[in-house]
């Protein structure tokens, strides 16, 4: 018990210094899928049939496949056929983006979909274009509306992210198993490991709580609570 104690103290710094690896894999990958979901969210409600058929496949591959799978297909496959050298570390925050991509695609076209039809037509009455009228109105109501489903996006992403361990990125997952491979410590090691995501998600989400109580629309419930 002591030897277990021991080894967890010691190696604490080690695995709180992944923390902020992990950290920014999620912070990449949010931010990654930010933009493809709304891009995604805009041509599936207002583009033409051929958008919206291609958009609607994106969505089904990424939903559809395990995310080891896409990181080996990625990071070992289409990634070297395109002649793209990423690190283990940006192949996974793009990987996992282009995933939460297209979970977020479906929260921000069900935020679009629930405002008020009148308020596009009322844009173009006003000469704004398609593009100011999705930009100056609708983007900003739907961020807003979608914190809620984002948070529950943030928790699954987070702990997705303990998959990059398989190609190497140096996040929590990664240096458990390296310290218990080598001090055969692996059950406290692993709850360790388990305590720091948990306190990670608890964190974020409850920042992204204070955030959505900060920015809420008054008259509106929110999207996905």
């Amino acid at each position: 018990m002591s030897s277990a104690f021991s080894v967890i103290i010691d190696s604490l710094p080690y695995l709180l210094q992944g923390s902020f690896i992990t950290l920014g894999i999620v912070a990449s990958a949010m931010l990654f899928g930010l933009v493809v979901g709304i891009i995604m969210a805009v041509g599936l409600v207002y583009g033409n049939r051929f958008v919206r058929l291609i958009f609607s496949g994106y969505i089904w591959i990424f939903r559809g496949v395990p995310v080891v799978v896409l990181l080996f297909l990625f990071y070992f496959g289409i990634f070297t056929y395109l002649g793209l050298s990423f690190s283990a570390f940006t192949s996974v925050a793009v990987v996992l983006g282009m995933t939460t991509g297209a979970y977020q695609a479906n929260i921000f076209k069900g935020a679009i979909l629930s405002l008020p039809r009148g308020q596009f037509k009322a844009a173009s009455g006003l000469g704004m274009s398609d593009f100011q009228a999705i930009r100056s109105i609708i983007l900003p109501q739907i961020l807003r509306m979608s914190i809620p489903a984002w948070s529950n996006e943030f928790s699954i992403i987070l702990k997705d992210s303990a998959l990059a361990f398989v190609i190497g990125a140096p996040e929590i997952m990664a240096r458990t198993q390296f310290v218990a491979s080598r001090t055969y410590q692996h059950l406290p090691l692993y709850i360790t490991a388990g305590i720091i995501y948990f306190l990670l998600t608890w964190a974020g989400v409850l920042a992204l709580r204070k955030l959505e109580k900060r920015l809420q629309i008054p008259g509106y419930s929110h999207y996905g609570s």
